[in-house]
């Protein structure tokens, strides 16, 4: 069995996909609107994609506070630097809990953490 996606269900698609594409880094693979009132988009080059749902009447996003999506990177320092030039803030961290790994958090637009972990 594979893993083959992490679905969200977004308030605004046009500031997710930003935040996904800008910051974290990942690409569009396909967008497509699925019926009236429902846009679909999947970001990711490998086999797991992150899926991004905006539906027009749904727009009370509950994401659970115990729930984040990590990403690796190469280095913390250079993440952290990046999203500070972009204006935007950090919201926990950078911690390093063992000498092999590092990482920190930000909010992406609809209040899910996202973790971007450098392993040394």
């Amino acid at each position: 069995m594979k893993f083959r996606s992490a679905t969200l269900k977004v308030k605004n698609l046009e500031e997710s996909l930003k935040f996904y594409q800008e910051v974290v880094g990942l690409t569009v693979d396909r967008r497509y609107i699925d019926r009236p009132g429902v846009e679909i988009a999947f970001l990711g080059d490998g086999e797991t994609k992150i899926e991004l749902i905006c539906m027009d009447d749904y727009k009370d996003i509950t994401i659970g506070k115990d729930i984040s999506l990590g990403f690796e990177v190469d280095s913390v320092d250079e993440k952290v630097k990046s999203i500070q030039d972009k204006g935007l803030s950090i919201f926990s961290g950078p911690f390093q809990v063992n000498p092999e790994l590092k990482y920190f958090y930000m909010m992406d637009p609809n209040g899910l953490k996202v973790m971007f972990v450098e392993t040394i």
